[in-house]
């Protein structure tokens, strides 16, 4: 018989974590990993990483201040909060300064920290970003799904919230408003972001708007809801997405004044994690959100790529038969292939989890299924985040292309070649 020392300690595991996997999109980034080392060819189009460089004024900023060490402010550097206050006065006209500001080491943390600190539910219209939901669960937060129609462009309708607000108008809740969207890339109209933000402030509801992609507007015209509803929204934004910065993990709130109770009380738990974000990075960013020049011509490019390659591919899928909503930002498409039910059945493929697989398998061709983003099992949705290109070489290859020249089907073949390759294996994959 083993005596004490042999003993293995008992697992007492949180009931809130037990079952959880990791996170879809860096679940399907690791299988690919293992595919692509395996010999097999792979299309990455599922995790949804900027393909483009950090620009090199930012580069160079970050060279410059590689030597900095020391812990900086909790809520972040003095001199960033201020250009990222700059950087919504600027670009949205919001009453932003620097104390409204909070940094953070990704956005995504940030939310974290905001569930844990503010008591009420979670609304999530879907289909939406795959970690939303797993963070409420973590903290035990009640989640309230409004799931939205294919026929709206996934977009939540002013209506839907009102119904779920007066079913208890007193509850305190968080609405996540994400746009332009992962998953779908679509965006709203200045109507609907007023509509919204009447409903809003009428049951008196935080509003997230998770404006990451808000750069990537391939028009260059994104809007923040907090315009129009400035006391009662929290603006998320970072480096991940428009500056193609996503491993240096910076991520920013902007809150309105009557909220610095929340910003304070998120501050001091980030004392007791993660303490401060990292010194160099965060010096750097001040180079970013100053903007310039040099910064928006990168984001003058990559917006013109990116709406040429989105609109390229939502009109293959669309001429083979798929649903797809044209893209307004961002590097997403959200498919519905219900029109290839009885064709998939026919190969034993009834759910997108299994549709996805069975891609994967059979072309290299790797998306996420609907379900990763909040909808049922019985949907035939996917999404795919037209991503697999090298960007650096694209961008050098549009500034000898000429400034106001089109990004025609050629100039894609030679330069997302690779995209175009697994959007024509998907099409004769689902048309076989």
């Amino acid at each position: 018989m083993r005596g004490a020392k042999g003993r293995q300690p008992e697992v007492h595991l949180n009931l809130s974590v037990r079952g959880m996997m990791p996170s879809a999109t860096l679940a399907i980034q690791e299988r690919c990993r293992e595919l692509t080392a395996a010999g097999m060819r792979v299309f990455r189009l599922g995790i949804g990483q900027s393909p483009f460089p950090v620009p090199r004024v930012v580069v160079e900023e970050l060279q410059a201040n590689a030597h900095q060490k020391d812990y900086l402010p909790v809520a972040g550097l003095p001199a960033l909060r201020e250009a990222v206050a700059g950087y919504h006065r600027r670009t949205q006209s919001l009453p932003c300064d620097a104390m409204d500001v909070l940094v953070g080491p990704g956005s995504k943390e940030l939310m974290f920290l905001l569930q844990l600190c503010y008591y009420g539910d979670i609304v999530i219209p879907t289909p939406a970003w795959v970690s939303y939901a797993p963070q409420a669960h973590i903290i035990g937060r009640r989640i309230q799904w409004l799931p939205t129609l294919r026929e709206d462009g996934w977009r939540l309708r002013p209506q839907s919230l009102e119904r779920l607000c007066r079913r208890e108008p007193e509850r305190p809740r968080i609405v996540v408003l994400n746009y332009p969207a992962n998953p779908t890339g679509g965006s709203y109209t200045l109507d609907e972001l007023k509509e919204l933000a009447q409903i809003a402030r009428r049951f008196r509801v935080v509003l997230l708007a998770d404006e990451i992609y808000g750069e990537i507007h391939h028009k260059g015209q994104h809007v923040s809801i907090a315009r129009f509803y400035p006391e009662g929204t929290i603006v998320s934004s970072g480096l991940s997405k428009w500056c193609g910065a996503g491993g240096w993990r910076l991520g920013t709130f902007a809150f309105p004044r009557s909220m610095s109770w929340l910003r304070e009380a998120m501050a001091a738990v980030a004392s007791e994690t993660f303490t401060s974000t990292s010194a160099p990075i965060q010096y750097a960013a001040i180079r970013a959100f100053h903007g310039g020049l040099a910064i928006e011509h990168y984001l003058w490019h990559s917006r013109r790529l990116l709406g040429a390659l989105g609109r390229s591919c939502a009109r293959r899928l669309m001429d083979a038969g798929a649903y797809v909503v044209k893209p307004a930002g961002g590097f997403y498409l959200f498919p519905d292939f219900e029109a290839f039910r009885e064709r998939l059945e026919e190969r034993g493929i009834r759910d997108a989890p299994t549709l996805c697989k069975r891609l994967l398998q059979e072309t290299g061709v790797a998306i996420l299924p609907g379900t990763d983003f909040g909808r049922g099992a019985e949907e035939l949705t996917a999404r795919i985040a037209y991503v697999d290109f090298d960007g650096a070489r694209t961008l050098a290859a549009l500034e000898l292309h000429g400034h106001e020249a089109t990004i025609d089907e050629a100039f894609l073949r030679q330069h997302c070649a690779a995209v175009l390759e697994a959007m024509d294996l998907l099409v004769d994959w689902l048309t076989a």
